[in-house]
């Protein structure tokens, strides 16, 4: 089960044009074994919420869509999602906007009407930097324990990085430290040495700043729903923690 999630990379494909994007889809699964494609969306809208609820590891994207453009997604991407690979496939009169999104740490820009072996090349450079990614994750947290461990900094690195890929759940200090074989107590103190701030507080952060781009965003969720989906189930308990982080209730930042 294990090596089966480590070979699986999960793909959303963007794409407003129905027969560009179902066939599109079909392209991926088809050239790549180790691809699976999660999800597919016609707008950017509804492509964030895809990547929310499953968690990609890479997505391919289009650039001109309505609701919620390509390059507006990329943004929310890189700001939020910092993991997701992304790829640009778009029409040669969107170049422009495709330069734009290369500051969104955007690598690969595939030029409309896709060839077959472009879409293979660039889908198998990114599979093997996400796979590479995995591994060398996967061998940090071999060795990590605090009796053997020589570097605590890059400790931290990898709490922040788990914390960036999972605080949209229910996620506590004590499942924090489990998942990473410390005691709360030791994870504490070498967070709060090299970032200045307990893992609670940059937690919280992620949490608060997510729900500050959903209430800008997304009007039409309730509160409640904008807690939730930053990892709060109790709306009395997230609506006193943005006030406490931002001044204003969350019904007051909407307006």
């Amino acid at each position: 089960m294990v090596m089966e999630e480590r070979l699986s990379v999960k793909v959303i494909v963007v794409e407003d044009e129905d027969l560009i994007r179902n066939n599109l889809v079909k392209r991926i699964e088809n050239l790549c074994g180790t691809v699976k494609v999660i999800g597919a969306a016609q707008d950017g809208k509804e492509a964030l919420e895809l990547v929310r609820q499953d968690q990609p590891d890479l997505i391919v994207t289009d650039i001109r869509m309505p609701v919620m453009d390509g390059l507006e997604l990329i943004k929310s991407l890189d700001s939020y999602f910092p993991r997701i690979r992304k790829i640009i496939a778009s029409g040669y009169a969107d170049f422009a906007y495709a330069k734009e999104a290369m500051q969104y740490n955007v690598k690969d820009y595939l030029l409309k009407p896709v060839s077959t072996e472009e879409l293979q090349r660039v889908l198998s450079r990114n599979i093997s930097l996400i796979e590479n990614e995995r591994a060398q994750f996967q061998d940090h947290l071999k060795g990590l324990n605090m009796q053997t461990t020589q570097n605590p900094e890059d400790i931290v690195q990898l709490i922040r990085e788990f914390m960036r890929e999972n605080f949209t759940k229910e996620l506590s200090l004590e499942q924090i430290a489990r998942h990473f074989n410390f005691t709360a107590s030791y994870l504490s103190k070498i967070f709060i040495k090299y970032t200045s701030e307990p893992p609670s507080r940059y937690l919280m952060t992620l949490r608060i700043n997510e729900a500050k781009y959903l209430l800008t965003h997304y009007r039409n969720l309730t509160i409640k729903e904008v807690g939730e989906r930053v990892g709060y189930l109790d709306q009395f308990y997230f609506s006193r923690i943005f006030k406490q982080m931002t001044g204003f209730t969350p019904k007051e930042y909407q307006r």
